[in-house]
């Protein structure tokens, strides 16, 4: 049990080569790469089956002795700033783990047909294996600077998935408007990244939690400047989860293919904003008001995404609103301080939604509209 949580931090790596073997082999054998296209989604689905075995493996450990498990490297240090890099794994860690490895096999598996006569193949499956690389570090960081870091690289695997189809202009827009509303709540993220350290001097997630309690139990810190922190942190989390007022890329995003829209934008990419939140609830607990602004933003973004759900003609749209009245829920679960309903409800949704979208919108099913994928031309290699 101790090797397997020693050795945890490949977790985010092994997906890594895909896209790296990709890359050059279009550099290096052009012709040779794209004759062999339909073989890459094999070690795709293979190495994101590896990681999922990895992460039953912890799940059931945790399970088991519910113990935290944190390994930490010094990067730089001097009398001033200290980094290190490292990788955490809790029951968060584990649940999150087995939610992206599980979909993403099923999105990969789906998508090797989905995709077979595009051609953007290749592009496609390196696109999806760095966005699983990103998220897998995202969940196990063990520090805010490396959550910042996979954060972005995550909203940047959006931006290329999303404006897929760049050559259409209104995938091109929808990915734009993606980048530029996310890059808002992520210089947020980071300004209170900074706050945070300037505070307590760290940025480990231990360290941080215990010095900035004792800040505020000891009433030794300017509480409207925490809460102001507090604030800028949630941004981040508004942001990519798609609340309310930053909610406006997700209905844009599904512009992307169906297997994108299932995986980043009704599964895992959107409850990034809500692993953020179950991170840092240990630190959001105890500021006043900060969960109450929390639970307030949920339910604004639960009634404001089902009532403009019912006003849509586009499928893929009302599922995006609906999307986003769901996360609403699980912010305002987060705001009550309900961790495990939360979770809860993150992992029931992510399943149903992502299959719901294969469902209704892979197989080609029309309401009444031209679906965008049915009118993308199809150019074979």
């Amino acid at each position: 049990m101790e090797y397997t949580h020693q050795s945890s931090w490949i977790i985010p790596f092994i997906p890594l080569p895909v896209p790296i073997l990709i890359g050059a082999g279009l550099l290096l054998f052009p012709t040779t790469t794209k004759n062999l296209r339909r073989m890459w989604a094999f070690p795709s689905i293979l190495f994101l089956s590896i990681v999922m075995i990895f992460s039953v493996d912890l799940s059931i450990h945790q399970i088991n002795k519910s113990f935290i498990y944190q390994y930490v490297w010094s990067w730089t240090i001097n009398n001033d700033l200290s980094l290190e890099f490292g990788y955490l794994i809790d029951s968060l860690t584990s649940i999150m783990s087995i939610l992206i490895t599980t979909v993403g096999i099923l999105v990969l598996i789906y998508s090797d047909n989905y995709m077979s006569h595009d051609q953007g193949y290749l592009r496609f499956f390196a696109y999806m294996s760095f966005f699983n690389t990103s998220m897998l570090g995202l969940v196990t960081s063990s520090n805010l600077i490396q959550i910042y870091i996979f954060w972005e690289l995550v909203g940047m695997c959006s931006y290329l998935l999303i404006g897929f189809w760049f050559t259409r202009p209104i995938a091109a827009n929808a990915c734009q408007k993606a980048f530029v509303t996310n890059r808002v709540g992520d210089f947020g993220l980071l300004l209170g990244i900074l706050g945070l350290y300037w505070i307590t001097g760290s940025f480990e997630f231990r360290d941080l939690f215990q010095i900035f309690n004792n800040l505020i139990y000891q009433n030794e810190v300017n509480i409207f400047f925490v809460t102001l922190c507090a604030l800028l942190l949630f941004c981040g989390s508004i942001a990519k989860s798609a609340q309310f007022p930053l909610h406006v890329w997700l209905p844009d995003a599904m512009e992307g293919p169906t297997p994108i829209s299932a995986l980043i934008h009704a599964a895992t990419m959107v409850a990034a904003g809500v692993f953020l939140v179950a991170r840092l609830l240990p630190l959001f607990i105890v500021i006043p008001y900060i969960m109450n602004v929390i639970a307030f933003i949920g339910i604004i973004t639960v009634v404001l995404g089902a009532t403009l759900a019912l006003a849509q003609k586009d499928i893929k749209r009302n599922l995006a609103y609906s999307t986003m009245s769901q996360l609403g829920y699980m912010m305002l679960a987060l705001g009550m301080g309900s961790y495990r309903a939360a979770l809860f409800h993150l992992i029931t949704h992510a399943y149903s939604k992502a299959l719901k979208l294969r469902a209704h919108i892979g197989h080609g099913l029309r309401t009444g509209i031209e679906l965008y994928e049915l009118e993308v031309p199809v150019v074979p290699q």
